[in-house]
């Protein structure tokens, strides 16, 4: 499980905080992408219907989304699940254009709050 996220650019002393912060068991997340994270949490759930229903996620799907949220990269998921990389890339690119996000965190958020959504 990930415990840190930083940016491309991060300044090198930041980097080495965020190490530092990290070993001691600290979640560390840069500044301007928890930010973004927040604009992205407050907004309603993407990829929905016009009739207001949500973009149906095949159980697969749900699968691979479920260990990104966990912090696993592809090698890791592929692993897992015993699929190829190639495989899980597709899924990844499914998933995006269902949820109509850009990026991992973005379709991890997305579906987090589409399960919150539905349990209620």
């Amino acid at each position: 499980m990930a415990l840190g996220y930083v940016l491309k650019g991060t300044s090198g002393q930041e980097l080495i905080n965020t190490m530092r912060a990290v070993s001691r068991g600290e979640s560390y997340v840069s500044p301007g992408l928890a930010a973004r994270l927040l604009t992205i949490a407050k907004r309603p759930p993407t990829g929905a219907a016009q009739d207001g229903e949500l973009p149906e996620l095949t159980k697969r799907e749900e699968s691979i989304l479920d260990h990104v949220a966990r912090g696993m990269t592809n090698k890791e998921i592929v692993r897992s699940l015993n699929i190829s990389e190639k495989t899980v890339k597709h899924y990844m690119t499914n998933i995006m254009q269902k949820l109509q996000v850009r990026n991992r965190v973005e379709a991890v958020l997305a579906f987090q709050n589409r399960a919150r959504i539905i349990s209620r």
